[in-house]
């Protein structure tokens, strides 16, 4: 799923393997490796991404998946847990082959080609999220 190499200490450069799902290796990652809290980012490409949008007057969360080769320009986020598991916020720009881009909140996408990621891992914290009823978000809860 991934290789990986801790280049000083909390910190991790991981490579993903061809096809993989970012979030389920990335939160597989965090699990075997007890990550808490920390930060993530970092770039590559994929065929399929799904981005997640909250409509703040639904309060419904609207999923759409793009199925193209793009390139990872950026990949940025957060590490926290929720009911005892990782919690990834990622966001991610991608451009397409007409090099206009596309970027939110990404769900999930499938690496097709590399996907190079560093990890920070913030040893001996723990950052959980709670539910927010007003917004509909998962906020950090100190």
């Amino acid at each position: 799923m991934y290789q990986f190499k801790e280049v000083k200490p909390g910190t991790f450069v991981l490579s993903l393997d061809n096809h993989v799902l970012i979030a389920d290796a990335l939160a597989a990652f965090c699990s075997q490796n007890n990550i808490l809290a920390g930060t993530v980012n970092g770039l590559g490409a994929v065929n399929e991404a799904t981005f997640r949008f909250l409509n703040p007057q639904t309060m419904k969360y609207v999923d759409k998946t793009f199925s193209e080769q793009m390139e990872i320009t950026n990949l940025t986020g957060n590490i926290s847990q929720k009911d005892g598991k990782p919690y990834l916020h990622l966001h991610i720009t991608a451009s397409r082959s007409d090099y206009s881009c596309i970027g939110g909140h990404l769900l999930n996408a499938r690496i097709n080609g590399a996907c190079e990621l560093v990890v920070e891992n913030w040893p001996g914290a723990t950052i959980g999220r709670r539910l927010d009823e007003q917004t509909g978000l998962n906020l950090y809860e100190f």
